[in-house]
């Protein structure tokens, strides 16, 4: 058998020495990169709160053809009179209410004042079972709706879009009587387009209590703001962690080398 000279380490414990310390510089690397990232989401979170409040604190609009962009802020209070346009209606699949599967309904409401029309999210309807058709309850008549106006209708992650093969709306629309076309996901333009209405930039969630049968409970925007703080402690305690692990491995790597 054969030592190794005084004072010098062997080759195979230092080059382990050396994949450790690369390995503990990675982990502080990441991790502070990954406690950064949350305060980052935290700071988003804050800022969509602060948007809620700007939004809610503003007078209710009452929608028009005519309306400046400006004056669509999300979060605003609103309301639409007009009539709904039943025919055109979608069912957003894979939401959820009330611990049970169902859709949410989203209906074009022509507005009585200027043209056009304003998207409605009315509100959520089960999913029957076994599954049918589902044919939803809209009044014929002039209505007004009042609601908050949000920038777009909260999405899904649609595994065919990320395929490369995205939904697309019925072209010609279905006639009168047949049930309203299922999608996941439902993108303003291109429903105005195949529907054939122009609609405004904004959706309209609607509030309130209304004959119709649909539930509506709206979640809001995501505001857990501490709960990415707290993500971010762990994270940045990890990195604390693999620090001190990474100054001790180094300094009994040089004491050892002396």
């Amino acid at each position: 058998m054969h030592s190794s000279p005084a004072g010098l380490t062997p080759r195979p414990r230092r080059h382990k020495i050396g994949v450790a310390l690369v390995l503990l510089a990675l982990t502080v690397a990441a991790t502070v990169a990954l406690g950064r990232w949350q305060l980052q989401r935290a700071e988003e979170k804050r800022g969509i709160l602060a948007s809620v409040e700007a939004g809610r604190q503003l007078a209710p609009l009452q929608l028009t053809a005519g309306l400046d962009r400006a004056e669509l802020v999300p979060w605003r209070p609103a309301a639409a009179t007009g009539r709904w346009l039943a025919e055109r209606t979608v069912l957003l699949e894979n939401r959820m209410a009330q611990g049970r599967p169902g859709f949410w309904v989203v209906t074009p409401l022509a507005l009585e004042r200027g043209g056009g029309a304003v998207a409605v999210l009315r509100g959520w309807v089960p999913r029957p079972v076994p599954d049918a058709p589902v044919m939803v309850d809209t009044p014929t008549g002039p209505v007004t709706v009042r609601g908050e106006l949000i920038p777009q209708i909260p999405r899904l992650l649609d595994l065919g879009a990320l395929g490369g093969h995205p939904e697309a709306l019925p072209r010609p629309w279905p006639g009168p009587g047949s049930p309203p076309p299922r999608m996941q996901n439902l993108d303003l333009p291109s429903y105005g387009e195949a529907a054939g209405v122009g609609l405004l930039p904004v959706v309209l969630e609607q509030t309130g209590d209304a004959p119709d049968g649909l539930v509506r409970e709206w979640a809001g925007p995501p505001t857990n703001v501490d709960t990415h703080r707290g993500y971010a402690l762990q994270w940045f305690s990890f990195a604390a962690i693999a620090a001190i692990a990474f100054g001790v491995l180094l300094v009994r790597s040089l004491r050892s080398t002396h």
